[in-house]
């Protein structure tokens, strides 16, 4: 059966792909309709889809958007708001920090603040380069989706065992695993051994198109999995070219997107049809990420950077510096 794809919210729709403002999409959404909530809000940092201003006036636009966006989400709800860091004149601003008091506001609990590292981006000259995003997972209430069992990683010791009280001798840890950290780093090794990598989508990621801030469907897919069921409704209130949709259609989930660049919407579409035919890139979960094995020319050590060292090392030794 075809999938259902509508450009408004319908309750009937496999798939809303609203193209427009986040805000028009969020007044045809009835209440508590969203069970999950997963977004990278433009970080107010000059890419082509945004204005930059100040930090302030920046936040408050945000203000009015997730008041809206707590209106529709279900009671036992969640949100996945992932951010980076604002920079103006070289000074960093956390967003997450400013982040926090506005959902704090609005009376919604943190539950982590959950660190995702990679490995690759800009590199700085005034300040270590940045390496790291957050996703703060915020609930609506106490009484909260959390499918645990559905994104446990494998003990790194499944044959420890309680060694006194009335299980003395049987195993101490969950047969399918244990729970996973709040930072999420190589995808690879904490499937096998409790630490997961995600790569940013750069260069050539599988997944790379023509955003300049395309996160990766797998970052999502943890979220959908342990924070929703099948048939929940996932929304992204800014959903650049359908990451977190992919995410939702590859995990049986409906899914409401709002994008107001037409060339964002027509990738989303191109990318989901290419899903429905099986030809779509998507970077596996469990798959490792590229180790340099030290024979690549890339790998090398250029021969300028050898005779420098070689001379800085002449040089120390001579006590000229």
């Amino acid at each position: 059966m075809p999938l259902h794809i509508s450009g408004h919210f319908e309750q009937s729709a496999d798939i809303v792909l609203f193209h427009g403002d986040t805000t028009d999409l969020l007044k045809e959404i009835p209440d508590e309709t969203m069970q999950l909530v997963v977004t990278s809000p433009p970080y107010n940092i000059g890419k082509e889809y945004e204005i930059r201003t100040t930090i302030q006036k920046y936040l408050d636009s945000q203000k009015n958007i997730i008041k809206e966006i707590i209106r529709v989400l279900s009671p036992s709800g969640s949100i996945c708001w992932q951010v980076g860091n604002f920079v103006q004149d070289t000074e960093v601003y956390p967003l997450d920090i400013f982040y926090y008091q506005i959902f704090k506001d609005f009376g919604l609990k943190l539950r982590n603040r959950i660190i995702w590292h990679f490995e690759h981006g800009l590199h700085c000259s005034k300040r270590f380069s940045g390496r790291y995003e957050t996703i703060l997972w915020f609930t609506k209430s106490d009484d909260y989706t959390f499918n645990l069992d559905n994104v446990r990683i494998p003990a790194k010791y499944p044959g420890k065992r309680h060694f006194k009280g009335p299980n003395k001798g049987l195993p101490s840890g969950n047969p399918l695993g244990k729970n996973p950290s709040d930072v999420w780093n190589k995808i690879k090794e904490e499937w096998e051994s409790g630490f997961w990598e995600i790569p940013n989508v750069k260069a050539n990621h599988p997944e790379k198109t023509a955003h300049p801030c395309q996160f990766p469907v797998e970052l999502v897919e943890r979220c959908i999995l342990a924070l929703s069921n099948e048939q929940d409704w996932i929304f992204d209130p800014f959903s650049g070219v359908g990451s977190t949709l992919i995410a939702a259609l590859k995990n049986n989930r409906k899914s409401a997107g709002s994008e107001k660049e037409e060339s964002y919407i027509n990738i989303t579409r191109e990318r989901i049809n290419s899903y429905e035919n099986g030809n779509l890139k998507i970077r596996p979960i469990g798959k490792s990420v590229y180790i340099p094995t030290g024979k690549e020319k890339i790998s090398q050590i250029p021969s300028e950077w050898v005779n420098a060292n070689k001379e800085f090392q002449l040089l120390e030794t001579k006590g000229n510096i």
